[in-house]
């Protein structure tokens, strides 16, 4: 172990420690760009799934303006905002850290809720004020909603979700019989997907709006889309692996990538300063590892991407390239 100041250690002298142990850095790898890729969001459905789900929900759309319209008695614009799927595990934790929320849960089969309707709190004040004719500005939105003001909001929000199954003859969405302002009311796995949809109310002609967003089940999802109509066959063994591995593919697991390791003793433990070189088990020109469950199954060379660390992957753990 040696002690050197940051003054000290250019790039030329690195390399030039590196040399003196056996090993030079060869290409420089550190401008390497890598595609993104958030493995910790679910990736559903297909680029031409996604295609149709755009062209049903701006169908939707449309119907969502009327029904504003014909609540409030003025004219509405109602635009999507951003469609993104989302594991429930993550949907559940940004709930219980954002304000209130009121939800109108709905399902599809008069089981479970298989998504809800979500209105933030201040979006909810707005709505009620529309719909009671109310043009004062809405002082008290920390107040919670009275009797009459809920039922207003489960009508509308009962609206928007017929309004949102409209251009499809196969979705039956049936809303709950209330509203529920508890974060998150539905009972789910934590690996489940969902499809968030957010959407933004406005009156025509005025700028700022206000934004609700509906929540659903994927594989829910599907049936609108008609991937699940087709003609029902025996499962045999195989098609059932075929499932479960497609379900597979959807649940996240965490990865670690390690440059290199060695060991040291407690002393020099407790001697590292600051400027310290550690000197690791691995050339430069040695591949790093891709570890998933204590095991390594890829191998690659750092880089960078977007301002992130990045790993291209050049191998996996049995050498095929």
């Amino acid at each position: 172990m040696s002690r050197a100041s940051a003054n000290d250690l250019s790039r030329e002298k690195i390399q030039q420690l590196l040399a003196a142990v056996g090993s030079a850095p060869k290409e420089d790898t550190s401008q390497i760009e890598a595609t993104d890729y958030d493995w910790r969001q679910p990736h559903y459905f297909s680029t031409e799934q996604l295609g149709r789900l755009d062209y049903f929900i701006k169908e939707a759309t449309g119907e969502m303006a009327e029904k504003f319209t014909r609540f409030c008695n003025n004219d509405f614009d109602v635009t999507v905002v951003s469609t993104t799927e989302h594991f429930v595990a993550e949907l559940r934790s940004q709930a219980l850290e954002a304000k209130r929320t009121y939800n109108l849960p709905f399902n599809s089969d008069q089981g479970h809720p298989c998504g809800l309707v979500g209105m933030p709190a201040q979006t909810a004040f707005i709505w009620a004020t529309q719909l009671l004719g109310d043009s004062e500005s809405l002082s008290d939105s920390e107040r919670d909603l009275s009797q009459l003001e809920e039922s207003l909001l489960f009508d509308i929000a009962s609206a928007l979700l017929e309004a949102f199954s409209s251009p499809c003859e196969t979705a039956n969405y049936q809303p709950d019989t209330s509203i529920i302002k508890r974060p998150f009311p539905l009972e789910l796995q934590d690996t489940e997907a969902l499809c968030k949809i957010t959407f933004q109310v406005k009156k025509t002609g005025q700028e700022n709006g206000s934004e609700f967003y509906i929540l659903i089940l994927c594989d829910k999802l599907e049936a609108m889309l008609g991937k699940t109509e087709q003609a029902v066959r025996k499962t045999s063994a195989e098609n059932t692996s075929k499932a479960i591995l497609a379900h597979i593919k959807h649940i996240s697991v965490p990865v670690t990538v390690q440059l290199a390791s060695t060991v040291i003793t407690f002393k020099e433990l407790m001697n590292l300063r600051p400027n310290d070189i550690l000197l690791l088990d691995k050339k430069v020109d040695e591949p790093i590892d891709l570890i998933v469950d204590d095991r390594p199954v890829c191998y690659g060379r750092p880089a960078k991407s977007d301002g992130w660390h990045a790993i291209v992957i050049t191998a996996n753990a049995k050498g095929h390239k």
